[in-house]
């Protein structure tokens, strides 16, 4: 069977402390996109977990999927495994949560396969272990995502589309963090924030459209203090965000607000009133960017059903 792991948006990203362990504090609206990386998962009996083919650039013993089935087989002390196989279409190194939404589709794939019946909290405290982003994925859909990533509050957005360029560069996530003119200090927001910023309530969930998170007017509450190191040492991410927010004649058709960058980077997005609107930017890419156009997912596909694709 083939299994999808979505890729996500950093809507804003901010850090907000640093413990003595030297994991970053975080809070970050995140959101789901219809980009995705195909797995295939097939039940071993043997007890090994394996992966099926290469993955360019990544050693089986640091795929995130591979190291997601080894612990939870080990949590939960099974003696089965699992071959695995990765077809990756979310760009590595570009912010958008590749490896970690391959890890969470494993734990959630596996949960089943095997048998184990673990509830989603408790899947979500494994896969902290794995990955600040993994937890997020667990939980399956629009959240507010504090601590390490590890708390997950689930928020509502409304259905959005977006252009996603990824400027032909890889940021790896430890130079981000491990900047030293990194903000670390970031004011700590809470949920009722968000109402504060003229976002109405929706059930026990607090409601918004992506664009109030990205609307210039929302910039001093709503930003990604990543941004400014990731600029600053990798150019390419500074030219797609300014290629993405201005185009080439001043201006885009159907873009809302500035361009924006998605967690630690390189990937820049932007939304547009239409996914016709994001494709037809895209078609102005410079030669050796790549670009995607995008809708959002309320639901990771895996938590709404089975997800399971012929």
């Amino acid at each position: 069977m083939r299994y999808p792991a979505p890729a996500k948006l950093n809507l804003f990203l901010h850090v907000v402390g640093r413990r003595a362990d030297g994991y970053h504090l975080i809070q970050s609206a995140m959101r789901l996109i219809d980009l995705a990386d195909e797995l295939t998962i097939a039940v071993r009996d043997d007890g090994l977990v394996v992966r099926a083919g290469e993955v360019a650039g990544v050693a089986e013993a640091d795929d995130l999927a591979i190291r997601a089935a080894r612990l939870l087989r080990t949590a939960a002390g099974v003696q089965r495994g699992a071959t695995i196989g990765i077809d990756k279409r979310i760009p590595m190194g570009g912010g958008l949560g590749g490896g970690s939404s391959d890890a969470a589709t494993v734990l959630l794939v596996l949960n089943r396969l095997w048998a184990l019946d673990w509830s989603r909290d408790r899947l979500i405290a494994l896969g902290a272990t794995l990955g600040a982003d993994v937890p997020f994925f667990i939980g399956g859909g629009d959240a507010f995502v504090e601590g390490i990533g590890e708390r997950v509050t689930p928020i509502v957005l409304d259905d959005a589309f977006y252009a996603v360029v990824h400027p032909g560069v890889s940021v790896p996530t430890a130079v981000v963090f491990g900047a030293a003119e990194l903000t670390r200090d970031g004011e700590v927001l809470k949920i009722s924030d968000f109402s504060k910023s003229g976002f109405a309530a929706a059930g026990h969930a607090p409601h918004a459209r992506s664009s109030e998170f990205l609307a210039p007017r929302a910039a001093p509450m709503f930003r990604n203090h990543l941004e400014a190191v990731a600029t600053l040492r990798f150019e390419p991410v500074r030219e797609a965000l300014d290629w993405l927010s201005h185009g080439p004649n001043g201006a885009w058709r159907g873009g809302r607000g500035p361009a924006r960058m998605s967690g630690s980077g390189a990937c820049v997005f932007r939304e547009f009133d239409s996914r016709e609107t994001a494709a037809e930017c895209l078609a102005h890419l410079p030669g050796t960017w790549a670009g995607w156009s995008v809708g959002s997912l309320a639901t990771h596909p895996l938590v709404a059903g089975r997800g399971e694709t012929a």
